[in-house]
């Protein structure tokens, strides 16, 4: 197997393992530093910063070298690892996760493109993804395992410390091993554009956490906000406009394949975000599990997410792509319908099932995404049009991390604030009934929320096959 492709699988085994560990640890951290209604800020912080970079590295990646970039977020993402490992307060550890979260953008966008430079034909490519998949599939698994044993006997502090070695061999392994060819062709950065896309995500996300914390959507704090963020996004579309080589080519979305891939990429990754936050919380504080247990509920997903991916590198281009695509979003319906009905005393059997039905699903989906852009999109602009797919996948988790936080503070912690319980624990069983029951209330609305996405990724296919006529 090629060395640069053994490094690729590395440095993506890094991101995909800091997914997962941190999902088990939630519930411990924010009990810990006192901050459960910062939890989604946990995940927000991270996937904010990781989506904003997706696009500006994976457009630097263009100009400058895909190896240089890399290995500046590789150095990124360990400084933020050993920052979070000795947080000791919620602000110390978001502000952490923010510059944790700028290296793993880094990683994502700027791989896939070099995975479709290694292997020039589809179904090479197909194994190649499918091969990446598996990296997540066995973090997966791994990831949960690790994150539940450390914090069953050590602590959450080490979920993040440990990433700075395997952080250190992947910088090394990629700076020995990749040698890329150098650019000669003269370059112009947007700046401008740059900065205002940055403003404008970070100022779009700070209005949604901002209105659901005070729940005063139109005060006058939030309307001038709303008017900021309108000046910033019409001075971004404005530049990028007339600018000659933009931070993100607005041609690219003329292509409606394209563009319903993003959508796609929207819907379905909103759906792993849901699974990988709020599974570990239905564990460990409606059905008493331990961390490690907890963690456990995750890896069906995982597994299932593994084969789905591995089915598709094996049967590409003997089964038509729509097939497999109908039939994972079907999977997806299933697998967050089923955790609507969920209870105190439902059994891990079917928790399992519902996981691993879902996780099917993505892994019949997610390798077809990225291949369909590679056919789709010229060479010139993979970088980019890869980075925004990866935006589109962060930038909806970090959306639906604040929306689906939202809606569990509306209907689980907030009303017990009202009846007087104001330091809920997460992280172990809440046995008074009240507590209870507003928690499952909770966690029905998110996995509600889950349904919905999974039915628009099942809409949205079934459409674009029946008007188009044509296949990914």
């Amino acid at each position: 197997m090629n060395i640069v492709f053994v490094a690729i699988l590395f440095i993506t085994a890094l991101a995909a393992i800091e997914g997962t560990i941190v999902a088990t640890a939630v519930p411990t951290i924010t009990t810990d530093l006192k901050g459960a209604e910062w939890m989604s800020w946990i995940y927000t912080a991270y996937l904010l910063t990781s989506a904003i970079a997706t696009v500006i590295f994976g457009k630097l990646a263009d100009l400058f070298g895909r190896k240089k970039m890399l290995l500046i977020g590789i150095s990124f993402f360990t400084i933020g690892s050993l920052l979070c490992g000795i947080a000791t307060s919620m602000p110390y550890l978001i502000i952490s996760r923010a510059i944790q979260g700028i290296g793993a953008g880094s990683i994502l966008p700027i791989t896939l493109t070099m995975v479709s430079e290694l292997f020039k034909q589809e179904k090479q490519r197909a194994k190649a993804q499918s091969y990446i998949s598996m990296v997540w599939g066995v973090a997966g698994v791994v990831g949960p395992l690790i994150g539940g044993f450390l914090i069953d006997f050590t602590s959450w502090h080490f979920i993040f410390i440990m990433n700075v070695p395997f952080a250190c061999i992947a910088f090394y392994i990629i700076a020995k091993s990749y040698h890329e060819v150098k650019q000669t062709t003269k370059v112009k950065i947007d700046y401008i554009g740059a900065m205002l896309f940055t403003v404008g995500t970070i100022g779009f996300l700070l209005l949604l956490m901002n209105g659901s914390q005070s729940g005063q959507w139109v005060s006058g704090q939030q309307l001038l906000g709303y008017i900021v963020l309108l000046a910033v996004c019409t001075a971004f579309f404005f530049v990028e406009k007339n600018v000659s080589d933009p931070l993100i080519p607005f041609a690219l979305f003329k292509n409606r394949k394209y563009s319903f891939l993003l959508g796609l990429s929207f819907a379905s990754m909103a759906l792993v975000m849901i699974f990988s936050a709020y599974i570990p919380v239905l564990g460990q504080s409606i059905l008493g599990y331990s961390a490690t247990k907890a963690g456990l509920m995750l890896a069906p997903f995982s597994l299932m997410w593994t084969i789905g991916a591995m089915a598709i590198g094996s049967l590409i281009g003997k089964v038509k792509n729509a097939i497999f695509m109908l039939t994972g979003t079907i999977c997806l319906i299933v697998g967050a319908a089923m955790l609507i009905f969920i209870s105190f005393d439902t059994s891990m059997y079917y928790l399992l099932t519902a996981s691993s039905i879902a996780g099917l699903g993505m892994g019949l989906i997610s390798p077809l995404i990225i291949l369909s852009i590679q056919k789709v999109v010229p060479a010139n602009r993979l970088g980019i049009a890869t980075g925004l797919n990866s935006f589109s996948n962060t930038f909806s988790q970090s959306i639906n991390a604040s929306v689906c936080g939202i809606i569990f503070n509306m209907l689980a912690l907030n009303p017990l604030i009202i009846l007087g319980y104001t330091n809920v624990n997460l992280a172990e069983k809440a046995y008074e009934i009240p507590v209870i029951d507003h928690l499952i209330s909770g966690i029905h609305g998110v996995f509600f929320t889950a349904t919905i996405y999974a039915c628009m990724t099942c809409v949205l296919i079934s459409l674009f096959y029946k008007k188009r006529k044509t296949t990914l």
